[in-house]
């Protein structure tokens, strides 16, 4: 054992994001390596604050995924100086609370950008040509067709241009799309080509064919997309929400696509994980996921890579400042 690792023999790091608990990482022998010790959450299930609340306790770290953390969970961590997220999304965690216990919040940011933007495609894709629809009716031993639409020509529209609506902006358009994006902080030099351009809430709503979030969730907790937004957009459109279930207003939804009028959704992110009788889920007009936007090989290996670097850098500087 090197010095280094000597310096940290006794601090543990626990582990919870359901891929790595379930299958491991190459990157987390960097913080053996180091000296710490891991301890890990239960194998390929998001914690509950139970196990947390046992687990979390004497731990100077956490490499955490998208369970709750909350104030509660925070308080009973004695030894907690570090959180590394393995994704970019924080409102999992109770930010202030950690802010007034001096917990360090890290996020991989831009790791999983490309994973989600492909899978956007994919799922935009699906609606335009209905193909879970076709494939569980041909499975089913039934010849029915849903009539599809071509993406070329059409307006896609971005809520939250960061990161990931980025990539998605630059696929869509050599799809042949126009793309509308709207960002509360837009960044000016970001034009991929003239069929980019950025514009308020309202206009996008009004102007999408493909409406595409990849934003946070509101902070007042109200739905973006409500009656008032789903009134707004053209009859005939279709939402992807690849970000979070809080953007929706579920019921407003499920009116507006029992009339047509939204003709349809795909969401890879849900109020509660597994769904348990979602009607959203099983309304033959939505394509749901498992949460899979940032799980690809590439995806995960970034994101596990920046959080394990996050981890030892923070780690090691504040056992320099104590």
């Amino acid at each position: 054992m090197t010095a280094s690792s000597l310096e940290h023999a006794g601090e543990r790091i626990l582990i919870t994001p359901r891929s790595i608990t379930r299958d491991g990482h190459p990157s987390l022998s960097r913080l053996t390596d180091a000296g710490y010790e891991l301890s890990f959450a239960p194998a390929g299930e998001k914690p509950t604050e139970a196990d947390l609340m046992q687990l979390l306790p004497g731990c100077a770290a956490m490499l955490a995924g998208v369970e709750t953390i909350s104030a509660d969970v925070l308080e009973a961590a004695d030894r907690l100086r570090v959180i590394a997220r393995n994704g970019v999304g924080v409102d999992n965690i109770d930010l202030a609370a950690a802010e007034r216990l001096s917990i360090k919040v890290c996020r991989a940011v831009g790791a999983n950008a490309r994973g989600v933007a492909e899978l956007t495609i994919g799922l935009t894709l699906a609606l335009a040509r209905a193909i879970p629809f076709s494939d569980s009716r041909l499975k089913s031993g039934r010849w029915e067709r849903r009539k599809g639409f071509e993406l070329a020509g059409k307006t896609m529209g971005i809520v939250g241009c960061g990161c990931i609506g980025q990539q998605v902006a630059g696929l869509v358009i050599g799809l042949g799309m126009r793309v509308v994006a709207f960002d509360p902080a837009p960044e000016s030099s970001f034009r991929p080509s003239g069929e980019f351009s950025y514009a308020g809430l309202s206009e996008v709503l009004a102007q999408a064919d493909v409406i595409s979030l990849h934003c946070p969730a509101p902070r007042d907790g109200k739905p973006l997309i409500n009656a008032a937004a789903l009134a707004a957009m053209k009859p005939g459109a279709v939402i992807v929400n690849t970000a979070r279930p809080e953007l929706l207003d579920d019921e407003a939804v499920l009116g507006t696509l029992d009339t047509g009028r939204l003709a349809g959704l795909a969401m890879d992110v849900h109020r509660q994980e597994p769904p348990n009788n979602s009607r959203l889920v099983g309304h033959d007009r939505v394509i749901a996921t498992p949460h899979i936007g940032g799980y690809t090989d590439e995806s995960v290996d970034r994101a596990v890579g920046m959080a394990v670097e996050a981890i030892l850098e923070n780690l090691s500087g504040i056992l320099r400042k104590e």
